[in-house]
Order: structure tokens, then sequence, then C-alpha cells
């Protein structure tokens, strides 16, 4: 049987119509140049305005002021608030506290969430269960943390217990008795606590950075410590300034701990900015000194982020 071709094409085969290049053009521009109308931000400023930047801006106001916190009437005093903060003793030692607290955790912090983040990066058969483990102080409570180890660091805690059990019972101290440590026994548990924090951000750079980078420096002959002073550590420029700028304005503000540790105790021996406010507002009733140091602890913080947004945008040579 004699088969017969048809020489014409069959609907289906035809080449399909051509698309004007103007219409893909149009959609595309459409597509771009689509911006999402500015009154949508208008209720996320509103309540920043009314939440932040309200508050703030009075308080600023009420720094130069004598208010007592209560009466509808004040006046003007100009600077003496500011010159009665840096004149005044237990200020100067609260500042100096502050700094000292805050240097010391973020040098530690960031130390230990460093090393953490190199182990559990590393392919131990365990890491994930050890990041879990090791962040998991961080969603405690910051007071419930400190009253806890204010229970471990009594003379008669757990911590001194060990000691005393291990033979070791000239090591035993008051820890959060003595003003020569109380306040690095602050430290200590801050660390305990949020060094996870920081070995999550670190931990989230080191896998960020490209396994060829390390597979052509060890085939370069470099060793771990060059590897990691040469490759690992450049790379990781981004976590470190972030980790480094909340490590010290978290220790600048701190609060929560102090006052379930020690109080500001003993003494003034830990007394920090932010519980010599509360004291200032709630305890004295000098509400003018308590505002002006809230003013000046902003502003210092203020400069700080400052300082981590330039840092942030520093690129890796």
């Amino acid at each position: 049987m004699a088969v017969h071709y048809s020489t014409k094409a069959s609907p289906d085969l035809r080449e399909p119509a051509s698309v004007s290049p103007r219409g893909e053009k149009g959609k595309a521009r459409r597509g771009v140049g689509v911006r999402a109308p500015w009154w949508f931000i208008v209720p996320a400023i509103a309540i920043y305005l009314f939440v932040v930047v309200v508050p703030s801006a009075r308080g600023a106001v009420f720094s130069f002021t004598d208010w007592n916190g209560l009466r509808a009437d004040w006046s003007l005093v100009g600077a003496d608030n500011y010159a009665a903060v840096f004149s005044d003793r237990t200020a100067q030692d609260a500042l100096i506290n502050t700094l000292v607290l805050a240097v010391v955790t973020m040098v530690a912090q960031n130390v230990v969430g460093l090393l953490l983040a190199l182990g559990v990066n590393s392919m131990v058969k365990s890491r994930y269960l050890l990041r879990v483990v090791f962040f998991a102080p961080v969603v405690l409570t910051p007071l419930v943390a400190g009253y806890v180890w204010s229970f471990l660091l009594s003379p008669n805690g757990a911590i001194n217990e060990a000691l005393r059990s291990v033979g070791m019972d000239g090591l035993a101290h008051d820890w959060l008795g003595d003003p020569e440590t109380a306040l690095y026994a602050i430290a200590l548990q801050i660390v305990w606590q949020f060094a996870g924090y920081s070995m999550v951000i670190y931990l989230a750079g080191l896998q960020a950075i490209p396994a060829e980078l390390l597979e052509a420096a060890t085939i370069d002959g470099a060793g771990p410590w060059d590897k990691f002073r040469r490759v690992v550590l450049p790379l990781l420029n981004s976590a470190i300034v972030i980790n480094v700028m909340l490590t010290l304005i978290g220790g600048l503000k701190q609060f929560d701990q102090v006052m379930a540790m020690t109080g500001g105790g003993p003494g003034a021996a830990t007394e920090t900015i932010s519980t010599a406010i509360y004291k200032s507002a709630f305890t004295t009733g000098d509400f003018p000194f308590s505002i002006t140091l809230a003013v000046v602890m902003t502003m210092v913080i203020a400069v700080l982020a400052a300082v981590q947004f330039r840092l942030s945008q520093r690129k890796v040579s």
C-alpha cells in the first residue's frame, strides 16, 4: 500500500508565533521597576517614633532639668546634671566597672565562641548534639541564670564543694563576696551563658568559607595554624566585627546578671551604669541624675554602634 506524504505542515508542528520584543521588554521593565508605595512603612515609622524616638528625645530634654519624675512643673538647670554625673564618685566607679566588665566579657566570649565554633565545625560525629548543648544556655532568662550562678559561687556552693572534694581547699573562695573577684565572677557567668550565641555567628562565617581555599592552602603546604591565620581569620572579618560589637554593647548595658548575683555589691565593687540608673531612679528618687546617666550610656552605645556599622562595611582584601 502506497504511503502519501502531505506537504502541508500540521497545525501542532507549526512554529510558535513570534513574540514582540517590545512586549517582552515591557514585562521585564514592569517586573524590575516595581516599588512598594512609601506609605507602607508609615505604621512601622509611627510605632518606632512613639516607642523609641519620642521617649529618647524627652529623656534628653529632662536631663537638663530638675524634674523629679512626679510633678508637672520643672525648670532648666543647664549642664548641672552632667557635671554631677562626671564628678560623682559612685558614677565614676560604675563607669569603670562597666568598661571593665564589657571588655573582659567581649574578649573572653569571642575567644570561647570562636573555639567552640571551630570545634563543632569539624567532622566530629556528635557535632550537631554539641551545637545544641553549647547554645542551650542562651535560651535561659538572664535573671534565672544569674540566680543559679549566685548559688554555685556561694561559699558553700557547688564550685567550692567541688574544689574541696578534690583536696583544693585553698582555692575555695567567697567569689561574690570578695570585691577583688566579684566582677570577674559575673563576667564568667555572662561568658558561660552567651558564648553559644557568638559560636553560632562564627559557625555561620566558617561554613561560608569555600572549601577550595582550604584545600589549596593544604596543597601549598600550609599547616593548621597557617590556614587559620592566613585564610580563615581574614574571611571571618564580618563575623568578628559583629560579635565584638554585640558583646561590647551587651556588656555596657549589663543589668540582669549584676542585680541577680550581687545587686551591685559588695559595696560598689560591681556597680554598673545600668544598676546605678535603677538605684538613682527607684531607690534614692534622683530622677535627673538617673536620666543623665541613661543619656550618657545611650551616647556611648550609639558611638559604638556607628563604629560597628563602619567596620562592617569594610571589605576583606
